[in-house]
């Protein structure tokens, strides 16, 4: 028998010796296989089981569907029983039909007894050793059926032997002319063709992320493949003076055709790409850039683990190895699930960094402090607050760390409360007191202490007024300002806590305290104790007649939601003022109505502090004007983080520089922060134009007080600020267009600056002479002011260049002049404005204009206006430390004259030279000056720096809205100036200005992503989202007049989604996450858009981070005004102070 039907004739048995096969093909017979043998044994089992067939078909079926069904055991049984019952049946009918035998039969009978003998002896397993006697067929035929192969209709995988089939042909067929079909092959697998990726793939993401450029695949012979399945951007000029022309052939003839449409045209294919590399090579420009840096970081910090900076950047890294960075990172929703799976791996992975970087430098506290932060969302909250105190206690010279604790403890909202936060920033200003006057031996004072103290310090008086304690706060300026002017001489010398000690007296005697009536101050009063304690008793006041108490609910119809606003914002307006029993009156403590308006020592005591410096003494009282509502310079703290908190006024977006007067509506700009009694819903236009009546005699008396102890000098810059108020109080009338108001306040404004230029320490002031002529100039009263600024240019203009108070005056007068010659025409060289800068340049007598200058004037003017700038700019090279201040407080308003002068008399172009010659100047200092942080030096350095920004910018676009000219020129400086100064909300109403007139909306979204991302101020986050909400206003009111036009632009609904995108990214940073107004602004937005319960949301994740701002909970009730109850009770919780409760409005409602 042939192994193969095409070999049978070579292994015949019965064949020739001629025609045998030869030795070599043996292996194809099989000697021991007998053909007649084979075939009588099967033909004797098929006649057997064809005659046994018709007698149990029926039943064989039945019990092959029974189990193929699988059935029961006890039905099966019940079958097997039925099923022989009837073969007996069968059996005695089949005897009783016939009784006879016949010889035939017998010999029938024995021979099929014998062949089924040898059947079942061949059907019987045995070993071959096993064999008494050898047979004729040492094997067995397996008569029982598999069902297996019945059901799956092939043998089992183990029975057969493994092979691997190449092709579909078989050996020794003509393939020409013989096929063999397959029946068992399997289905072909289908070939996956992988399309070509787009651009928003995350492979092609991972590569725009890079940034390294994408290097093109590679040919088998190593060269870049010309053409992909991309398509290819035309080259630019760079790339296009180094190609290489396309050669000339018969099918391009001109050569304009790229070797991809060539090869086209002449019928041939492009050369393939093998997928394996053409993979391996786009997939290596990211991930080798990426593996590249992290091994240079480990060799950096192998070689330098002390290097604290390169750990913390190495942390940083994290997030842009798991997550990408730039324009193309994930912002999808499927990447942003992506983005919430795996933040907790890479907190993880950076803690490890950081476990190691501690290690290596065991005393550092920013990698601690980094550690902490990253396990505020690892670990629990009792455990993460018990690590921030143990930390505290090992450093607790620390200010920076400080700060990080406060921030912690006042947003933790699980463990928040006001009074606990209190306690903390005592027991803070104590710690770091101790530590500053050398009480605490074992740890030294670090640079910067005295700084960090008073941030802190008003940092706390901040967090009081935002949590609506106004009381507290303004006891705890009051403390301050009696324990540094007013301290005896006795107590200098002692520590701080037992300075404190001998000052709890004084507070708790009843004496009136700075900004009272009859305030003498602590010495006053220390002196009287130690002479025998006699009291003069204090003259009653006549004048203060008792007004009758109007009722506090005007309309009872209204809401009781809406009423219990209007009467917490009429409380919060009048009634923030600590009060104190009049003893004049016969007045105790029991006679308060609300005991939270009384502040005990307890709660101030531990927070009293010492300021021995000067300057930090001005800037404890500035910064005390300022939280009365008093305008001044912005700034103040020393580290952004600090200022990101305090920003609450939506008036610091809304109110930016007047269209009416473009060149002079700068000089006031706005902190963000709310004044004190100021704090109120967001959208709350009823505000007033300053202080209550008590708070305005409040302020009175601080300013009359606090002038008698302080020297000349300080004692001009605070009455500056007093008169400056006064024209704030102006300007809210004006833009109120309220006339009987403003012709009130002006009446009032007008007789405080007369009294105070009356004095004789302000008569030679310019400056006060400066708000004064302006004072008028906005009230209406020209000539008058014109007066006024003669009158002080007769007095001080021989001082020349050299006067920066002068120079700021001459420019404002200039400036003033230049805005009311528009409405005439265009302004001549022939000018009042002209003649006062000359005037100024020349420093002689000043007489008033007569209307004719002289042009050799002019020119002797430019070259002395040359001279001086050249001589005042700082030179980076040559100045000193201590030389800087002086030269940077004359720059901004010399560089100002100059600029305005060369505008009117040679043009746009001579002025955008001098203002670019002085920022140049200007900007290397600046970034030097950065070093001596903390300081006022700085914030003077960058508020001149800021101030020639903005009259450069002021400048160009009030050229650009008079005369017809491009627009690059004013958005170039206004991108330069931004991107120096991100922080400056001058700036940034300008650019809004300037770009949503042109609706310049991309450029617009590039530039403020691409600031947002350089800076740690949230400022450019809070006009980015102002600039698309005025656009969405824009186009809802066009669809709002249009109802049923299809107008042009983008959809509304786009613009919401990515305004809510933007308050997403914001909030999702550092230094936004904690910002009350930002947070504030979304609430508002989230339901003014529809969506209210994606605003609920907002706000509970907003008490998250800023579960302090009581103005966030009076947004909740007004927009969420069924939820009323809810929101007191979360106030009353927190300790936050509640000065109406809902009890009280049903007591009000029922008089």
């Amino acid at each position: 028998m042939a192994l193969f039907p095409s070999c049978a004739g070579l292994s015949g048995i019965n064949s020739s010796a001629e025609d045998r096969a030869p030795a070599d093909l043996e292996w194809l017979r099989n000697q021991s296989f007998n053909r007649e043998d084979a075939l009588k044994t099967h033909q004797r089992a098929t006649d057997r089981a064809q005659a046994e067939e018709p007698a149990s078909s029926s039943e064989q079926k039945w019990k092959e569907r029974e189990d193929s069904h699988g059935r029961s055991k006890k039905r099966k049984k019940k079958k097997k029983k039925k099923l022989k019952k009837r073969s007996r049946d069968n059996s005695e009918s089949s005897g009783s039909e016939s009784d006879t035998i016949y010889p035939s039969d017998l010999l029938k009978k024995d021979n099929a007894d014998r062949e089924e003998a040898q059947v079942r002896v061949s059907e019987t397993f045995m070993w071959l050793d096993d064999l008494q006697t050898p047979t004729d067929s040492p094997f067995c035929i397996d008569r029982r059926a598999d069902r297996a192969n019945w059901e799956y209709k092939s043998l089992y995988r183990g029975d057969i032997a493994r092979y691997r089939r190449k092709g579909d042909s078989c050996l020794g067929l003509d393939f020409r002319m013989q096929d063999v079909d397959w029946a068992d092959k399997g289905p072909k697998k289908k070939r996956v063709v992988k399309k070509p990726e787009r651009y928003f793939c995350p492979s092609t993401l991972q590569l725009l992320r890079a940034d390294s450029l994408p290097a093109l695949p590679l040919l088998s012979d190593g060269t870049a493949a010309t053409s992909d399945s991309y398509i290819k951007l035309p080259a630019g000029t760079e790339e296009q003076g180094s190609s290489i022309q396309a050669p000339v052939s018969w099918v391009n003839p001109l050569g304009i055709y790229d070797p991809g449409t060539s090869l086209w045209l002449e019928g041939k294919g492009q050369p393939e790409v093998k997928g394996d590399q053409q993979g391996i090579k786009v997939q290596g420009g990211s991930s080798t850039l990426l593996s590249t840096r992290v091994e240079e970081f480990n060799r950096k910090l192998r070689e330098n683990p002390t290097d604290i900076q390169l750990w913390l950047d190495f942390v940083h890294f994290q997030d842009e190895l798991a997550f990408g960075s730039g324009s193309f990172s994930a912002d999808s929703d499927g990447d942003i699930d992506m983005r919430k799976m795996s933040i907790r791996a890479v907190l993880e992975k950076k803690l490890s960094i950081v476990d190691r970087a501690v290690e290596s430098n065991s005393a550092n506290v920013d990698l601690k402090l980094k550690k902490l932060c990253l396990c505020k969302e690892l670990w629990e909250p009792a455990v993460l607050l018990k690590e921030w105190k143990k930390l505290v206690f090992v450093h607790p010279n620390s200010v920076p760390l400080w700060r990080k604790y406060l921030l912690f403890t006042q947003s933790h909202f699980s463990t928040f409360s006001v009074s606990k936060v209190n306690s903390v920033f005592g027991k803070c200003l104590s710690t770091l007191s101790a530590v500053q006057d050398g009480s605490m031996v074992s740890h030294p004072p670090l640079p910067g202490t005295q700084e960090g103290l008073l941030d802190i310090f008003l940092q706390q008086c901040h967090f009081l007024r935002q949590a609506g304690h106004t009381e507290k706060a303004v006891c705890l300026f009051q403390a301050l300002l009696d324990f540094t002017f007013f301290k005896p001489d006795s107590v200098k010398d002692l520590p701080t806590r037992q300075q404190v000690e001998f000052f709890e007296p004084f507070w708790d005697s009843g004496e009136p305290r700075i900004g009272e009536r009859g305030a003498r101050g602590w010495n006053a009063w220390m002196l009287q104790q130690e002479r025998g304690g006699w009291v003069i008793p204090p003259e009653p006041d006549d004048d203060d007649d008792e007004e009758q108490e109007e009722s506090e609910i005007k309309d009872k119809t209204r809401p009781k939601w809406k009423i219990w606003l209007d009467v917490e914002t009429s409380r919060e307006a009048n009634n923030w003022l600590p009060w104190r029993p009049d003893k004049t009156k016969g007045q105790t403590e029991e006679d308060c109505e609300d005991p939270d308006r009384q502040v005990l020592f307890d709660d101030i005591g531990p927070s009293v502090i010492r300021v021995d410096r000067p300057d930090l003494q001005l800037q404890v009282i500035l910064s005390f004007l300022q939280f009365l509502g008093l305008p001044g310079p912005s700034g103040r703290f020393s580290t952004t983080s600090s200022s990101n908190i305090l920003l609450d006024d939506l008036t610091f977006l809304e109110e930016g520089p007047d269209q009416e007067r473009p060149l002079t509506s700068y000089d006031l700009p706005l902190a963000g922060i709310c004044a004190v009694g100021h704090m109120t819903f967001l959208s709350d236009c009823r505000r007033q134009a300053g202080l209550c009546k008590a708070g305005e005699e409040f302020l009175q008396n601080v300013l009359q007080q606090i002038l008698l102890l302080v020297s000349a000098q300080d004692q001009a810059t605070i009455t500056l600020c007093w008169l400056q108020y006064e024209k704030l109080k102006v300007l809210r009338c004006l833009r109120s267009g309220n006339k009987r108001q403003l012709k009130s306040q002006g009446k009032r404004s007008k007789r405080l600056a007369k009294r105070l230029l009356k004095e004789p320490n302000n008569r030679g002031s310019l400056a006060l002479w400066r708000e004064y002529a302006h004072l008028e100039w906005l009230l209406g009263n020209l000539e008058e002011a014109r007066n006024v600024f003669d009158t002080a240019l007769g007095m001080g203009v021989s001082r020349g260049l050299s006067d920066p108070v002068l120079c700021n005056l001459c420019f404002l007068y200039a400036q003033l002049e230049v805005e009311q010659s528009l409405s005439s025409g265009t302004v001549s060289t022939s000018s009042k404005a002209v003649y006062i800068l000359t005037k100024l340049a020349e420093g002689a007598a000043y007489t008033p204009f007569s209307g004719q200058i002289n042009p050799v004037a002019i020119l002797k003017a430019r070259k002395t206006y040359e001279q001086a700038l050249l001589s005042f700019l700082p030179e980076q090279s040559t100045d000193s430390d201590a030389e800087a201040p002086k030269k940077h407080r004359r720059t901004s308003s010399l560089v100002g004259c100059f600029g305005l002068f060369q505008y009117l008399t040679m043009g746009i172009d001579a002025a955008d030279a001098v203002y670019k010659h002085a920022i140049q100047k200007l900007i290397p200092t600046t970034l030097n000056s950065e070093v001596t942080d903390g300081s006022l030096r700085r914030c003077k350095v960058f508020a001149d720096w800021e101030s020639v920004a903005v009259q450069h910018v002021a400048l160009l676009r009030h050229h650009t809205n008079t005369n017809v000219v491009p627009l690059s020129r004013l958005r170039l400086a206004l991108t330069d100036a931004i991107s120096l100064l991100p922080s400056s909300p001058l700036l940034w109403h300008l650019y809004l200005q300037t770009e949503n007139r042109y609706h310049s909306a991309g450029r617009a979204r590039r530039f403020f992503h691409s600031v947002a991302k350089k800076t740690d101020s949230v400022v450019p986050y809070l006009f980015a989202i102002t600039a698309e909400r005025r656009l969405k206003q824009l186009l809802d009111s066009q669809r709002s007049h249009h109802p049923g036009e299809a107008l042009p632009g983008q959809s509304v609904i786009g613009l919401s989604n990515r305004i809510r995108c933007l308050f997403e990214t914001a909030t999702a940073t550092e230094h936004g996450a904690h910002c009350p107004l930002l947070w504030r602004m979304y609430l508002n937005f989230m339901v003014c858009d529809g969506t209210a319960e994606s605003g609920s949301g907002i706000f509970y994740k907003a008490l998250q981070e800023v579960p302090w701002v009581k103005g966030l909970y009076m947004d909740a009730v007004q927009l969420f005004p069924e939820r009323v109850q809810e929101f007191l009770d979360l106030m009353t919780e927190k300790e936050l102070r509640l000065r109406v409760p809902m009890e009280e409005v049903d007591i009000l409602l029922e008089e």
